[in-house]
């Protein structure tokens, strides 16, 4: 169960952040090999966000907890990929874009009904 969650520091109304998480799902699910029903997606606007070299303008801070076992080349697709999703989407310059990756084994990632597996 890949989390992907996304701090602006802008408002976001709310019928726009589904259209964004559906958005950010569909390249989750291309990108990573995965299956839709699994991929969360998590948007909090208006925040204070404070990022090294950022310029005037919007800000974006992505944080993906993923199951360990892909690809850098594939990480990093998805990582340019949801940067610019973001850049178009919602006008925040490159500088101000930011994804950061946290692997975890699949026994981490758990839901009522399941452990998950290892990628393989």
């Amino acid at each position: 169960m890949p989390l992907l969650q996304f701090d602006t520091d802008f408002p976001v109304p709310d019928g726009e952040a589904d259209a964004f998480a559906e958005a950010v799902t569909d390249l989750y699910v291309e990108t990573m090999d995965a299956e839709r029903s699994y991929v969360a997606v998590v948007v909090r606007d208006d925040c204070h966000l404070s990022l090294g070299r950022a310029v005037e303008g919007p800000r974006v801070f992505c944080s993906a907890d993923v199951r360990a076992g892909r690809e850098a080349e594939t990480r990093r697709e998805f990582a340019t990929e949801v940067m610019a999703e973001t850049a178009e989407r919602f006008g925040v310059p490159d500088e101000n874009l930011k994804v950061v990756f946290t692997e975890h084994a699949g026994a981490q990632m758990q839901g009522v009904d399941r452990v998950g597996g290892d990628w393989g």
